[in-house]
């Protein structure tokens, strides 16, 4: 792809604009946001197409701006809306926890062998079924998950995009991914027969 050529550019851009908006739609969960991050994307990509030097894959380069505009949005939304301090975290995986661990901290059913993890990710019913499963987190939760795994983000930022403390956000990783991995198992990968 030649970022010289505003056709090719165009098409590769159009290409990548499904993924782009899935992404923000697990980040966003409101599809006017998410489409407006994703429109936002495209048009700085465009203008910005000299910056590219194809050392990274295009869809890399997007995501990374991206994960800027998404940046923007929150800041922007804390601004303009009042932190209410309530903790959202009234969430039915409370016992997540203790269901997945005996006394001793080892797990009363370990996570099973996933046949093949590099194919898995590839496939689109893969990703369809991880945003079923995230949509199902609770809201702080889902954030604090997308901002650490797919944005990157070091826990300090998290504490301080979500107005929470380290413990509080460690405690609210570790829920989002026994969700996660319970939720995958059960409607993805099928739990193991005994």
């Amino acid at each position: 792809m030649s970022v010289n050529d505003p056709n090719e550019l165009q098409a590769a851009l159009h290409e990548q604009r499904d993924y782009l908006l899935r992404y923000a739609m697990l980040q966003l969960r409101d599809p006017h946001l998410a489409d407006d991050v994703v429109q936002e994307t495209l048009l700085a990509a465009l203008e910005g197409k000299a910056r590219f030097d194809e050392r990274s894959a295009l869809r890399t380069w997007l995501v990374g701006i991206l994960k800027h505009k998404i940046l923007d949005l929150r800041r922007k939304q804390a601004r303009i809306t009042e932190l209410s301090g309530e903790d959202d975290e009234s969430d039915p995986l409370e016992n997540i926890s203790s269901e997945s661990f005996d006394d001793t901290g080892h797990w009363v059913s370990p996570p099973q062998t996933w046949a093949n993890p590099t194919q898995t990710f590839e496939n689109q019913k893969f990703w369809e079924m991880f945003e079923f499963c995230s949509e199902r987190m609770p809201l702080a939760s889902a954030r604090a998950f997308m901002m650490r795994e797919f944005m990157d983000m070091s826990t300090e930022e998290i504490c301080k995009e979500l107005s929470i403390t380290t413990t509080n956000c460690w405690v609210v990783l570790h829920r989002a991914r026994l969700a996660l991995r319970e939720c995958l198992e059960l409607h993805w990968f099928g739990k193991k027969e005994a």
